[in-house]
């Protein structure tokens, strides 16, 4: 049985409340989140001894109610013990939901990824860059990818993923997709974001990047040199098109801009500087 579950019978005072009985509820509280229902039964407010969470008294009604709350009490406890068999999450919401027979819906990890997506597509311009929408896009088709190939399945729900999901995950996007660690590693670190809405959601509870640890390693770039980009600038291409990709990329080399700058690049935003000559001025993307 988890350590922080618990459980309570109170009476909630209706509003506008003035005078005579008061309906009984159940609060459900596990790791600070409560879930809460009716009892359907009522008790006087005089009659409530609120240490014990039952009715005081030896009357007939006074015994009946109170065996009514320990059955209700016991098959709360019967619910918590089947969340915990059955391998599920334990949170207060799970246990309500169990205890009134209903079908609490599996929260779906893809359909998770999916609508986190759809709200970073939707702030595109605001808070995200189109470049990071697609990096996500990416990560969610890999991750789709990883489930049919060690899974088999479409989908899974978000409580089954655990340390060993995200170790087989890793190893899938090395061995299988080739990637190499750095470009594993931003996979992973991507995927890491859908998990902790998760966790602050409390979908999970457990962390599964607790005893995971992948870091970036540094890449040495080749770069270009003098008579390399002079050899570029003569060379005689076949066509217009590819001349104008030859000038883009070494108009990139001479400025430092990366290709979205010069993508996002106006004429306005080329102007004369204290030396008069012509000069760049734009924020970096």
């Amino acid at each position: 049985m988890s350590i922080n579950f618990s459980l309570l019978f109170y009476l909630k005072k209706p509003k506008n409340y003035t005078s005579g009985p008061v309906p009984i509820y159940i609060r459900i509280t596990v790791t600070g989140k409560r879930a809460e229902l009716t009892t359907g039964r009522e008790c006087q407010p005089g009659r409530w001894n609120v240490a014990a969470g039952r009715a005081s008294g030896n009357r007939e009604e006074i015994k009946s109610l109170n065996m009514y709350l320990d059955k209700l009490q016991a098959k709360v406890y019967e619910a918590h013990r089947q969340l915990i068999e059955a391998g599920e999450s334990i949170t207060a919401d799970r246990i309500k939901m169990k205890f009134l027979g209903k079908e609490d819906k599996p929260r779906m990890l893809i359909e998770i990824f999916k609508e986190h997506n759809r709200k970073v597509e939707a702030l595109i311009g605001s808070e995200y860059s189109e470049g990071t929408s697609k990096r996500y896009k990416t990560s969610l088709k890999h991750t789709a990818n990883f489930l049919r190939w060690k899974y088999v399945v479409e989908d899974i729900d978000i409580g089954k993923v655990d340390h060993a999901f995200v170790a087989d995950y890793d190893f899938y996007l090395r061995s299988v997709r080739k990637c190499n660690n750095n470009s594993a590693v931003k996979y992973i670190k991507n995927f890491g974001k859908v998990i902790r809405i998760c966790l602050s959601s409390g979908w999970l509870k457990v962390d599964p990047f607790r005893n995971y640890k992948a870091k970036t390693r540094k890449v040495d770039r080749v770069f270009l040199t003098e008579e390399e980009l002079n050899a570029m600038a003569e060379k005689k291409f076949v066509s217009e098109r590819l001349m104008q990709v030859r000038d883009i990329f070494l108009f990139s080399c001479y400025t430092g801009l990366a290709y979205v700058d010069v993508q996002q690049l106006k004429r306005a935003d080329i102007g004369k500087g204290v030396d008069g000559e012509q000069w760049i001025f734009k924020n970096r993307q």
